[in-house]
């Protein structure tokens, strides 16, 4: 069975561009940049890459030259000594379905899965969204989306909903297989518009998931999910405010426990909210459009 060889290191001070550079070329057919400490990195801007704190650079090298060569030369153009660059050989594998096999149904609440296409859900009541992992953000292992999930499980929506930062399209998903009449989904990132029409397409929602390419096209709507970061979740209060009718419910999600207050002041000129669910560091809010006048 042909072999590749993987050289891994830390890039320390190195430029992300440069090092990645210097691997391509000395060979490199795919290279990989991940976490070297377990830090969550959450949605970048349109553009952006975002890197961690301590990041590892992974490169494969198809069969050619030795082991030896190949690190002499990567040594060389990287300007760093050969005991930087650790090297082990890695056998030919079918790889697209090898990183899901890590990658198992989840149930969220009592109803609620998120199953890859590899595996079934038995339950006889199970409400099952098919997702397998993918380039945007969300399928929910990360607890910002458990967290909405839960929500929606145990609120199961029935009227229009928003999906504010789709990503995946995993909660947009959840909502429109628990009985919602429509979703309209909104996000900034062109791939994350694609994860969602792809998922909805796999998942059969065609007729009750719209993507909307502008948040100006949004309607008002009986509930929005905002699964986002705390910063653009303050900054977005009057324009929630406005999309949510009377009555209506906002679940927000994607902020830390200690940003919760600044999140909750920003949203109770027109919200009667509270928290919903903590874990892992991560809190969710929800609460309910009131008619009185915003002070």
């Amino acid at each position: 069975m042909t072999q590749f060889l993987e050289i891994s290191f830390e890039l320390g001070a190195l430029a992300p561009a440069g090092a990645e550079q210097a691997c391509l070329d000395c060979g490199a057919s795919a290279i990989t940049f991940v976490d070297a400490r377990d830090e969550p990195v959450l949605e970048p801007a349109p553009g952006e890459v975002r890197l961690w704190s301590s990041t590892r650079l992974k490169a494969l090298f198809a069969p050619g030259n030795g082991p030896e060569t190949t690190l002499a030369s990567l040594s060389r153009s990287l300007g760093v000594p050969v005991c930087r660059l650790h090297a082990h050989m890695l056998e030919d594998r079918a790889w697209e379905r090898e990183w899901l096999r890590d990658f198992h149904a989840m149930q969220f609440g009592r109803r609620l899965w998120i199953c890859p296409h590899h595996e079934r859900v038995e339950a006889p009541d199970a409400v099952v969204v098919h997702m397998d992992p993918g380039l945007a953000f969300g399928t929910g292992t990360h607890p910002t989306t458990a967290l909405c999930l839960e929500w929606l499980d145990a609120h199961p929506p029935t009227g229009e909903v928003i999906d504010y930062g789709c990503g995946s399209g995993v909660l947009a998903l959840a909502a429109a297989k628990l009985g919602a009449r429509a979703v309209h989904c909104f996000d900034i990132d062109d791939q994350a518009l694609l994860a969602t029409r792809d998922n909805t397409l796999i998942n059969g929602l065609g007729e009750r998931i719209r993507l909307c390419g502008s948040c100006t096209s949004l309607p008002r709507s009986d509930l929005l999910l905002a699964n986002i970061l705390s910063a653009p979740l303050v900054a977005l209060a009057p324009r929630f405010a406005a999309l949510v009718r009377v009555n209506g419910a906002l679940v927000l999600s994607g902020l830390m426990d200690h940003q919760a207050r600044e999140v909750l002041d920003a949203f109770e000129k027109w919200f009667d909210m509270a928290p919903c669910g903590s874990r892992e560091g991560w809190t969710a809010l929800s609460g309910r459009r009131h008619d009185r006048p915003a002070s």
